[in-house]
């Protein structure tokens, strides 16, 4: 298996992301994966999905850099945090992480059930804490270094944040590939059209026509590459970070199986 070279920073609409960072390796990706699917996780799928995990959050870390710019500022607080979110619907992902974290109460609106009465937050949380939740601090160091990456510094609050979305979105994204998996693989993965007005839709199936074959390898047990990006497609909004999401993805795994 080729060995992922380091390669210079490439520019997407809007900010910069550096495909050379590698700041989730493929153990923590697996680890993830573990947690909520049997499926085995091929090596390309694991580049992919923390290529996809990176672009996101660099993304929020550079909207949060811009917010603390105009406030004369240069270590990122949570507040940046929210500023970023607020200015960019991109940028919500992960929202189970916000009914965990201090700097999400109050700014998640008033939940009321059938009879009209106020839904606490203890019980929007649910009587157990999700497996994304629980192990967000393994993504510590990974989000450090990319803080470095991006020049900027932290109060430690605002890393258990950037720690927690980094876990519960790589956690629903192995959720979404295990599911398109069970359904088929990613070529397969029924009549739903995943791409967006700025991404090539694949042709309509003709109702008699034959299903494509599986991709080569494909056994249905197998989590590859290109159920990474069919997923990363369900988790993010269409827009630059999604298109430079898969771009990036597709680049960390050029040589590489498909998966």
């Amino acid at each position: 298996m080729t060995a992922q070279p380091t390669r210079p920073e490439r520019s997407g609409s809007g900010t910069a992301s550096l495909t050379g960072v590698t700041p989730f390796k493929s153990a923590l990706v697996k680890a993830v994966f573990r947690d909520v699917t049997p499926l085995h996780v091929s090596r390309p799928a694991a580049w992919a999905a923390a290529s996809v995990t990176r672009t996101v959050l660099t993304e929020i870390i550079d909207g949060a850099r811009r917010a603390a710019a105009e406030q004369a500022r240069t270590k990122l607080i949570p507040g940046d945090l929210v500023s970023a979110i607020g200015r960019n619907v991109q940028l919500e992902v992960g929202a189970t992480w916000y009914l965990h974290s201090p700097t999400f109460h109050g700014l998640m609106g008033v939940l009321y059930d059938a009879d009209g009465v106020v839904v606490s937050a203890r019980e929007r949380r649910g009587p157990r804490t999700p497996s994304a939740v629980a192990g967000a601090h393994r993504f510590e160091a990974g989000i450090k270094k990319l803080l470095r990456s991006r020049a900027a510094t932290a109060v430690p609050a605002l890393v258990r944040d950037l720690d927690g979305i980094a876990s519960v979105f790589l956690t629903d994204l192995a959720r979404d590939a295990a599911t398109v998996v069970r359904e088929g693989g990613a070529r397969r993965y029924g009549t739903v059209a995943l791409a967006t007005s700025d991404e090539p839709a694949p042709p309509p199936l003709l109702k008699d026509a034959p299903r494509p074959r599986p991709a080569r390898g494909w056994d249905g047990r197998t989590i590859g590459r290109d159920d990474i990006l069919a997923a990363t497609r369900m988790q993010l909004f269409g827009g630059s970070l999604r298109q430079r999401a898969l771009a990036e993805a597709r680049e960390a795994t050029r040589n590489t199986e498909s998966g």
